[in-house]
């Protein structure tokens, strides 16, 4: 028999169910039993109907908890860097093979969807000098 973890994790939207797995049983079938709901924006651990949740289970729950927010995060910045070299594509596509009528098609929201992003840059960007200039004790 392969070994399993002890816990499975069925992702979903905000978090995950959690689930005890069982391989230790008569008819040696996994078994996988739910022990709790995760919700990973808010770091809530719901205990699954009227079960308690042992300190095992609750280290377990925590520890992917911690794991997957890492994961998320590497992930929206990677999405990130994708989008970049997305533009970068479309920024090729406009001047060598777009025709009047697909730039027709895309430029007005190309455009605001650009100002809108570079506003918010800028104002972030601008905020990022401001505090630094006051963690230097520097006048603003």
């Amino acid at each position: 028999m392969i070994d399993l973890p002890d816990y499975y994790f069925r992702i979903r939207e905000n978090g995950a169910m959690v689930f005890r797995v069982d391989t230790e049983n008569r008819q040696r079938r996994i078994e996988m039993d739910q022990i709790a709901v995760v919700n990973i924006r808010n770091g809530e651990v719901k205990p699954h109907g009227d079960r308690t949740l042992s300190a095992t289970d609750i280290a377990t729950i925590r520890g992917w908890m911690e794991e997957r927010q890492k994961v998320l995060s590497w992930r929206d910045l990677d999405d990130i860097h994708r989008a970049i070299d997305h533009l970068n594509l479309t920024a090729q596509w406009a001047q060598s093979k777009a025709t009047d009528d697909q730039l027709e098609n895309v430029t007005d929201a190309l455009l605001l969807a650009m100002h809108d992003l570079r506003s918010v840059l800028v104002r972030k960007k601008a905020d990022r000098l401001t505090k630094a200039r006051q963690d230097n004790g520097e006048a603003g």
